[in-house]
């Protein structure tokens, strides 16, 4: 004995094929992708923040070996942070101009490269934002263990 009626589940057998149909996928990527994407730039500001406010102020004082290690992970995490918000806006919005095809055949293969290629995107960005994140704690923290000279 089911716990849902035969209505229930015939509306949601008519759903799960309303999702899986390429257009519905396409429009779930690219809503991921907008979300990732707004989030990235939040964490990106926030991370910028209080790095300036609770970092070291002045990477003169520390000795070579860790100034030269916080400003490689701070440019590095620069780059990669750049890198993964470019990916999303590739991802939410594509090349301007750009001109399809006409014809159902092709739509439906656009849709279907097009949603595959939004969640690659989604997934690199995904992980270059945590490889920053965690590049500008290391950072953050090397100032901490090693402030240099008073």
């Amino acid at each position: 004995m089911s716990e849902f009626t035969p209505a229930e589940l015939r509306e949601a057998d008519e759903r799960v094929l309303a999702m899986a149909k390429p257009e519905e996928q396409l429009r779930a990527a690219l809503a991921q992708a907008e979300g990732y994407r707004n989030f990235l730039t939040t964490l990106t500001g926030l991370l910028t923040v209080v790095f300036v406010l609770k970092g070291q102020e002045n990477l003169s004082k520390m000795t070579t070996g860790p100034r030269w290690w916080v400003i490689g992970l701070l440019a590095g995490a620069f780059l990669v942070l750049v890198l993964a918000s470019w990916l999303m806006v590739s991802a939410v919005h594509e090349r301007p101009g750009r001109k399809l095809r006409s014809g159902a055949e092709d739509l439906l293969r656009y849709e279907k490269r097009r949603a595959g290629a939004v969640r690659r995107m989604t997934g690199w960005a995904r992980w270059m934002g945590l490889v920053g994140v965690l590049a500008v704690s290391a950072a953050s923290l090397i100032t901490w263990v090693f402030p240099g000279k008073s």
